[in-house]
């Protein structure tokens, strides 16, 4: 398989919710059909069907905008957005698709073969479908092509790391953007001022350090599998281990990396790849749980402490994502320790449940902590209506609506 699923959503820029959303799942799985999920307000509807990849994917998210609404000739789109994981150095900004650029996103599946491709299926499918709307890729790793080279250089030697394009990529770009962005306008600052680190917390997990609204430095590297502990990924680890499990185990390249991004993270230690399963083992004494919430909280805490002083000191740090929004714990565990940098939590204000971005930080503390909801869809839906409005004037006078596309 490729990919396992795809999402996709209508989205009226102005408006703070989807016109309509949809999930399709089991992508090319042989053994099952997959499943397409639409979403119109609060009514859902599932289908089962044969989906062998992104392109019959794409036709089943079509019969469903068909079958169960909104027309998308009363809201037609003014263009179409596609996340891309990997851009490499070549795209630092969203771009409008062309041949070439097709072609280029082709050539870095070799530095994301898990993800390249099928984004690539499913624009070829999209532009057949909306050949006279403008198609823009936005790329997870474009955020973070502002690092500096002292941030993304791998300590191998330099040949080698050129004649293969290795170095630090970075990934959650979108996340990690609109989030920065968002928490700028809460606490009432220019983004230019401020130093931030946000904390992409889900299944998959991110740390950046922002600085005057620019990534200068991320925990992610070559591939979305190196940094904080995960739901299934384990993160940093020593590069011998690897050689050690291929000689003993007889593993081949692909079974190794299977076992880093499939059988590791908390679902190695505990057994359960959800934070919230986790927790629930934890209080009830579950060792291997207790063990797992520990080393997540001592990764987490490392990568806090190395931006502050990358940073030199903070003045806002934002969760967001499943963990991250939705984790009093977690939050609580990963800044107990910074006190003396001028950060504390407020309990109560952590505790409390809310839908919207918020401030955990007690009044005293010197640095702003937020909880900031992430939104990935609006925000390669902006990125792509402001390419798209460059280049296109059939888009002018039109509903400000674009489609987003991508896992």
């Amino acid at each position: 398989m490729i990919d396992v699923e795809s999402k996709s959503q209508l989205i009226d820029v102005e408006s703070p919710h989807p016109l309509a959303s949809g999930l399709v799942e089991r992508i090319g799985d042989p053994s099952a059909h997959g499943v397409a999920t639409h979403r119109v307000g609060d009514a859902a509807y599932a289908r089962e069907l044969p989906i062998p990849d992104h392109a019959a994917g794409f036709r089943a998210m079509l019969d469903a905008f068909a079958a169960h609404g909104p027309s998308l000739t009363e809201h037609a789109p003014v263009a179409v957005g596609h996340r891309v994981v990997q851009g490499g150095a070549r795209f630092v900004a969203p771009t409008l698709v062309t041949p070439l650029v097709e072609s280029s996103i082709d050539e870095l599946s070799l530095l994301a073969p898990l993800h390249n491709p099928g984004a690539l299926q499913g624009i070829r499918a999209a532009r057949a479908g909306f050949p006279d709307v403008p198609h823009v890729a936005v790329f997870d790793t474009a955020f973070h092509q502002t690092m500096p080279a002292a941030a993304y250089t791998y300590a191998i030697d330099k040949t080698m790391a050129e004649k293969h394009s290795i170095r630090r990529y970075g990934f959650h770009g979108t996340s990690h953007r609109f989030v920065s962005e968002e928490a700028a306008r809460f606490v009432g600052r220019d983004l230019s001022s401020l130093r931030q680190i946000v904390l992409h917390l889900g299944n998959g997990a991110s740390a950046t350090a922002i600085d005057g609204g620019r990534s200068v430095d991320t925990s992610m590297g070559l591939t979305p599998l190196q940094g904080l502990v995960m739901g299934t990924r384990s993160g940093d680890i020593d590069p011998s281990v690897l050689l050690v499990l291929a000689q003993r185990e007889q593993w081949t390249p692909a079974q190794v990396d299977a076992f880093l991004n499939t059988r590791s993270g908390m679902l190695g230690l505990a057994g359960a790849s959800d934070m919230r399963d986790v927790e629930e083992r934890r209080a009830a004494g579950d060792p291997d749980a207790i063990l797992a919430f520990d080393v997540y909280i001592h990764r987490l805490r490392a990568y806090i402490g190395a931006y502050l002083g990358q940073l030199g000191g903070a003045d806002v740090i934002a969760f967001t994502a499943g963990v991250g929004e939705n984790s009093p714990l977690v939050r609580a565990a990963a800044l107990e320790t910074f006190g003396f940098a001028g950060i504390e939590i407020d309990p109560e204000r952590n505790r409390a449940r809310g839908g919207g971005i918020r401030a955990i930080s007690a009044e005293s503390s010197r640095v702003a902590v937020l909880v900031v909801p992430t939104n990935e869809e609006l925000e390669i839906a902006r990125q792509t209506l402001q390419v798209a409005t460059g280049f296109s004037e059939a888009s002018r006078g039109r509903n400000s609506t674009a489609t987003t596309l991508g896992r």
